[in-house]
């Protein structure tokens, strides 16, 4: 059965989408811990991270790269923080939050209540920089 996120990139389940290319798509959590947190996915449904074939790995690795590099240009914050964990939704997934302390990465505490009118002006915000960082080209190495 096709996981959550699958659903999500067939468009069967709406999502606040802040990049996408053939291999890759990133979304906004309904749930998250700060504004602006992102969940990026290979569109290739693979349960866990680590599973993933070494060169879609590197690829999906790459892609979150340059979504949080575009999340930081856009979101107040002085880092984009990292996290797998995984377990919730069968798909391989990676976590970018915007942060300022470390503490901001704290998964257990209470998920903020975004209006989804603010919700849509971040993802179209991070969506924007993402589009025009790669007209300007990124080149990938693996």
């Amino acid at each position: 059965m096709a996981s959550v996120f699958s659903k999500i990139i067939a468009g069967e389940i709406p999502s606040y989408k802040v990049a996408e290319d053939d291999k890759h798509y990133a979304f906004l959590d309904i749930n998250p811990v700060a504004a602006g947190h992102t969940l990026v996915i290979p569109k290739h449904e693979v349960d866990y991270l680590f599973d993933l074939p070494q060169d879609e790995y590197a690829s999906l690795m790459a892609f979150a790269r340059r979504v949080a590099e575009s999340m930081k240009a856009v979101m107040p914050c002085k880092r984009i923080g990292v996290a797998v964990m995984g377990l919730e939704v069968p798909h391989a997934h990676i976590h970018l939050l915007p942060i300022n302390n470390e503490s901001d990465m704290n998964f257990f505490t209470e998920k903020k209540q975004i209006p989804a009118e603010e919700m849509k002006a971040i993802a179209e915000k991070i969506l924007s920089r993402f589009n025009e960082s790669n007209s300007t080209s990124h080149p990938e190495i693996f």
